[in-house]
């Protein structure tokens, strides 16, 4: 571990949510959920008003209606918007070192060590980290951040994730393990469900329990990278440095089993889980992908893979554990499988408009936000009318304003923006020649 906290992790504050906020005014303090819209939609972020009810990332967009109030605003997302406002974010902190990776596009990590004489005393570091705080929420328009230093990329992402929203907690030099032991142990990367359910069964709910246990003993219960991993990462053994600018190739995920699975019921389930994890991934970074691939390692360790393209990129987890439940059922499960992975590559950026899509065949949209007497059913409408709750538009009379619900041949737009108080709504035909789609507004003071 290095000698300073030298390591800043920057994850701003449910961005999506956040931004759609900022250019909402009408939204600023209410329940906010974007995602897929459609009938077999995915939560992509949810904002605290609605994290209150329960919604949450990777939750189906069906339960989060059910859980959030009247009033909460469902929205598509809007990836021209939320890349404008990473950009500023990832800028300012290239002005802090020339070492920046990105993780996700609401995510980097940052090495103070590299860049212009920063005082990396624990003060130092503090006063640097509000500083950042300070010129984000003024460059964005009001985006917050949460930020994490330490010794080390794992002590820097946890330390931002316990002081969320908009926190900032630095761990000094030594007092790593009297923040890290206390945690539960599904706090560390690469414990999850699987990993975690076989821990309980050892006596493992902490990091300090995990830290308890001997080499052997994790390494005969995990196999032997994930269990020397566990246990660098239970001591805050970890030296990965930041690597600036990386391409993401693929996104993937795997589990080791305690015993050799055989059954496809059970290993449907355990692909269905992991094309969870996978798709949030996607989804979190902005990504999609055209290949799938699913990993297996049979019994008497002979490794195989198998993938299909697909004709479209994709971050839907349904999809993806589709298609590799095809692969798997082609590979066969004979003489039983001690590991299995799933992998999307072939990644592209989302087109504006691509990111949560709906789904082809999901039932038309009630209005983003409640308060009016949208009808339930919608026609066949040309392509170029196929209006999405919040989606930006302008009318040649009105103004700019955001798509707020739609239905039976008619859309709902509420005139309003970054800089206005909350606007008036009004209804529309949806195939209203004064009213065409638009780019997102622009947040930005003009000097």
């Amino acid at each position: 571990m290095r000698r300073e906290a030298s390591i800043l992790h920057l994850d701003l504050d449910a961005f999506f949510a956040a931004v759609e906020q900022r250019d909402k005014p009408s939204l600023r303090g209410r329940p906010v959920v974007v995602g897929g819209v459609g009938g077999r939609g995915v939560v992509a972020t949810a904002s605290y008003e609605a994290r209150a009810y329960g919604a949450r990332s990777a939750m189906s967009t069906a339960e989060a209606r059910r859980r959030c109030p009247p009033g909460t605003a469902f929205l598509g997302g809007r990836f021209a918007a939320y890349r404008r406002t990473s950009d500023v974010v990832m800028e300012l902190l290239r002005g802090l070192s020339p070492l920046v990776e990105p993780v996700s596009i609401d995510e980097a990590y940052v090495d103070l060590a590299a860049g212009p004489g920063h005082d990396l005393s624990v003060s130092g570091v503090t006063e640097l980290g509000l500083s950042l705080k300070e010129r984000i929420a003024a460059a964005t328009g009001g985006v917050t951040g949460s930020v994490g230093i330490g010794t080390s990329k794992l002590m820097a992402k946890i330390a931002s994730d316990l002081d969320k929203p908009d926190g900032l907690l630095v761990v000094p030099p030594g007092g790593e393990l009297d923040v890290l032991h206390p945690l539960p142990v599904t706090r560390l990367g690469g414990v999850g469900p699987a990993t975690a359910e076989r821990l309980r069964q050892v006596g493992v709910s902490t990091v300090a329990d995990l830290a308890a246990k001997s080499l052997p003993d994790l390494v005969a219960l995990a196999g032997r990278a994930h269990g020397a991993g566990l246990y660098a990462l239970a001591r805050a053994d970890d030296d990965r440095g930041v690597v600036p600018d990386r391409e993401v190739k693929s996104v993937s995920h795997e589990e080791t089993f305690e015993r050799d699975l055989t059954d496809l019921a059970v290993l449907g389930r355990e692909i269905d889980s992991m094309a969870t994890r996978v798709g949030n991934r996607l989804r979190s970074s902005a990504y999609s992908g055209r290949t799938v691939t699913v990993k297996l390692r049979r019994y008497d360790f002979t490794t195989i893979t198998r993938s299909q393209t697909l004709p479209q990129p994709t971050d839907d987890a349904r999809l993806i554990a589709a298609t590799a439940r095809r692969l798997l059922t082609e590979a066969g499960t004979s003489g039983g499988l001690r590991l299995l992975g799933v992998g999307v590559s072939g990644l592209s950026l989302y087109a504006q408009g691509d990111l949560f899509a709906q789904d082809a065949e999901s039932v038309p949209e009630e209005p983003a936000a409640t308060g009016t007497e949208e009808p339930a059913e919608q026609p066949e409408l040309p392509v170029e009318k196929r209006w999405w709750p919040g989606q930006d538009v302008r009318h040649e009379e009105l103004g700019a304003g955001w798509v707020w619900g739609r239905g039976l041949g008619r859309v709902t737009v509420r005139f309003e923006g970054p800089s206005t108080p909350p606007g008036p709504v009004r209804t529309l035909a949806a195939d209203d020649p004064l009213l065409q789609p638009a780019e997102p507004p622009d947040w930005r003071i003009p000097e």
